[in-house]
């Protein structure tokens, strides 16, 4: 994982906890077939995509807890 991405994601989300548990649903709905909600994500990880969104604001608490989660 890129580091400056975590410290962007962490100044959108200081909660690290909450943060962890975001990326980690996000990770686990783009590995179900969800399409990035970024641009150039063509190099980069799961855990990156899912940090970047989250600090370009794409990704938000309430959008992951409305949505029904992919694994259930």
């Amino acid at each position: 994982m890129n580091s400056q991405i975590i410290e962007q994601a962490s100044q959108v989300v200081p909660n690290k906890q909450l943060l962890i548990n975001m990326v980690s649903k996000r990770v686990r709905q783009l590995m179900a077939g969800s399409r990035p909600l970024i641009d150039n994500s063509y190099n980069m990880g799961l855990a990156d995509i899912a940090l970047s969104e989250i600090a370009a604001g794409n990704v938000s608490i309430l959008n992951l807890l409305s949505e029904k989660d992919t694994l259930e």
